[in-house]
């Protein structure tokens, strides 16, 4: 799998993490939107390992951008984002966090309430079923009911939608189930927080008010740990800003408020520090 994709044209002093994990091209609009004014990368993860997506990632930026970046996660990518930043300090200028998980177990444990109470019978029922055969060992077809899942998702995580283009994303249940699988571990141990406490540069979260991830699940435990921190809630906003009707416009004057003023401007130094390994 090609593990970056460009828009817009040199300095790349703009990353965007997709999230799943395993949800490969899932930034593709918001790439596309902002490439008109910044050089903006799309890195995607193929590791089936926390430290193998920070090791590809710092390989990607390394090898593209002009350090040090600003780096927006979505969703799993917001994680991965500050994983990378808190261990590479010098590779991040501003980290954006887009509809992140939540950093403490206890927030956590309702999101699938949340997203259930948002669906009829049936479809109840079909999520009980695709659960079943993803935590089947024996059983085939888990690719097909990942994908039907996230579909499901998508709507329950949505406020107000405007139609999403089928096929945009590439989602991989193995890397998924991998990746996933050590991050909660980070979350259920605190080690996630204590990660988050090496952070240096500014962190911004951006959240949809209606998001099934609950916006206190971010906006309470990070002030505690990130010295230079601010959480932004948007109104009648799902877990993805920029497919809601009502907050889409909002959600990009937000983002461009938040991009450093020169990450579209001045070229720099060739003589870039190294991102990771």
């Amino acid at each position: 799998m090609e593990l970056c994709r460009k828009y817009g044209t040199s300095p790349f002093r703009l990353a965007m993490l997709h999230g799943g994990p395993g949800a490969a091209g899932e930034m593709a609009p918001v790439a596309r939107e902002l490439s008109a004014t910044y050089g903006v990368l799309e890195p995607l993860q193929s590791a089936y390992s926390i430290e193998g997506q920070v090791g590809e990632l710092g390989r990607v930026l390394g090898r593209h951008s002009f350090l040090p970046v600003t780096l927006l996660g979505f969703s799993w990518g917001a994680w991965l984002g500050l994983i990378f930043a808190a261990a590479y300090p010098a590779a991040v200028r501003k980290l954006i966090l887009v509809g992140s998980p939540p950093f403490e177990a206890d927030y956590a444990a309702g999101i699938l309430e949340t997203r259930l109470s948002r669906m009829n019978g049936e479809e109840r029922a079909e999520v009980r079923s695709l659960f079943e055969v993803l935590e089947d060992p024996s059983s085939t077809g888990k690719q097909e009911a990942f994908g039907r899942l996230g579909e499901l998702f998508e709507r329950t995580d949505a406020f107000d939608p405007l139609p999403i283009p089928p096929g945009t994303i590439d989602a991989d249940v193995a890397l998924f189930r991998s990746v996933w699988e050590e991050a909660r571990a980070l979350r259920t141990s605190g080690e996630i927080l204590k990660i988050a406490a090496y952070l240096k540069c500014p962190v911004v979260a951006i959240h949809g008010d209606a998001d099934p991830h609950p916006p206190a699940g971010v906006g309470t435990p990070l002030p505690r740990v990130v010295r230079d921190f601010r959480f932004i809630l948007i109104q009648q906003c799902g877990h993805r800003p920029w497919i809601e009707r009502q907050a889409s416009e909002k959600f990009y004057a937000v983002l461009r408020e938040e991009l450093p003023p020169d990450a579209s401007l001045r070229d720099v130094s060739t003589d870039r520090p190294q991102a990771g390994p």
